[in-house]
């Protein structure tokens, strides 16, 4: 992998510009290539706000194949992609990693390579079964007891209206239960992606 001098990192949320790093030096230390310690922790950077005991992810993780196919759409040897339990939306999707992580940068080596793959697959089969336009991918596992590191991936349909889009998205997770997609729709709508996703 190429040196980088002087880069800026940019991530804009929410209409605001937040520099987030600015490398002067050559990245040529070992914390900034794509390893991890073995551990898969980077100092200060994996720091459980929870244990996985207490972790809703780990919980369902645990279950395996007996879980309900809205929870294991998807798996590969690191990552598994589920339908929000709790969404008012069709095809609201999370990434997450099989073992309990609470910061992107705990990632190991494996569990990277792995993501980028992961969410273009993911996005492609909600294009494929929804016609989405598009998908927003968002990560920030700060709610209470899901502090496991997860990737929302949202199907954003073609007519969602102007209040709703980037950011507005998430008041469909403020919606009442009454409102939610229910179990059996998420099922349905999961067997389709797992089978869109297998090809």
């Amino acid at each position: 992998m190429s040196s980088f001098n002087d880069v800026r990192l940019i991530l804009k949320l929410d209409l605001r510009v937040v520099t987030i790093a600015r490398l002067s030096q050559p990245c040529n230390s070992s914390r900034a290539r794509h390893d991890t310690p073995a551990s898969g922790r980077l100092e200060g950077m994996d720091r459980p706000e929870e244990s996985p005991g207490d972790c809703y992810s780990c919980r369902q993780e645990k279950a395996g194949e007996g879980a309900p196919l809205r929870e294991r759409i998807w798996r590969t040897d690191h990552w598994r992609v589920v339908h929000s339990f709790n969404s008012a939306l069709e095809g609201w999707l999370v990434a997450l990693p099989r073992r309990h992580v609470t910061a992107l940068a705990a990632l190991d080596s494996q569990e990277t390579a792995e993501l980028g793959h992961l969410l273009r697959r993911t996005s492609a089969a909600l294009g494929a079964v929804l016609g989405c336009q598009k998908t927003y991918v968002v990560e920030f596992s700060e709610a209470p007891g899901f502090h496991h590191l997860h990737f929302h991936v949202v199907a954003r349909p073609r007519d969602l209206e102007d209040a709703l889009k980037g950011p507005r998205v998430f008041d469909y997770l403020r919606r009442p239960a009454s409102e939610w997609v229910t179990p059996e729709r998420q099922d349905e709508l999961a067997a389709q992606l797992a089978a869109e996703m297998a090809r």
